[in-house]
């Protein structure tokens, strides 16, 4: 049996500004390595095999944080890099909301149905994500640390969980947190969600789903 966590990075400045970050190299702010450092410790006593990331610096450093609990290398793999926004990349939500009104209508009612103007649409990011996922349970029968970001777990755990795409917004994950899969028989099956208990000590209220 393999399990898959599924850890969101901590946060950015651009989390809280609700600024679409996907492939711009956004660092972690200060109380986004403090949530690394948490989460880490809370992975601390946890056997884990290996540590795969996203190639961004806010994923990289959220698992390289964890990885120094276990003496472990981070994998760096593309198929976990965030959402290509295309255009919509360093703009705020107000100002995607104004200048894309259609589209972001059509993005918040029918996310399936959205490729965004020179970037992706969801089953772009679930194809390649999900190459990631069949790589690593192929690989280990313990328990793997994938480090992305919020479109990606949230197209992984539809995927996961035998829904399509439209369903993207049925799903929250919370930054840095974490949802759980065990996978045995060829089946996954969710074991814990959106856990960020270890998050208390920084008394802090979660972020809107974006």
């Amino acid at each position: 049996m393999a399990e898959i966590i599924l850890a969101r990075h901590g946060e950015t400045e651009w989390n809280v500004e609700e600024v679409f970050r996907g492939r711009l190299d956004i660092e972690l702010n200060e109380t986004g390595i403090k949530q690394a450092e948490l989460l880490a410790k809370y992975l601390s006593e946890r056997k884990i095999d290996a540590i795969y990331s996203s190639p961004l610096k806010r994923a990289v450093k959220t698992a390289e944080i964890i990885a120094g609990y276990h003496k472990l290398d981070v994998e760096i793999t593309p198929g976990l890099i965030d959402f290509d926004c295309g255009e919509w990349h360093g703009l705020s939500r107000q100002e995607v909301k104004d200048k894309y009104k259609k589209l972001y209508a059509l993005w918040v009612s029918h996310p399936d149905k959205v490729k965004l103007p020179e970037g992706e649409s969801l089953n772009d990011v679930r194809k390649r994500a999900m190459s990631v996922v069949d790589n690593v349970v192929a690989k280990y029968e313990g328990t793997v640390v994938l480090v992305a970001h919020r479109v990606v777990n949230k197209v992984l755990i539809c995927a996961l969980l035998g829904l399509d795409n439209s369903h993207f917004w049925n799903i929250k994950q919370d930054i840095c947190g974490i949802t759980t899969f065990s996978y045995e028989n060829g089946q996954f099956i969710l074991t814990r969600h959106n856990d960020t208990s270890y998050l208390r000590p920084i008394h802090r209220a979660p972020l809107d789903d974006f």
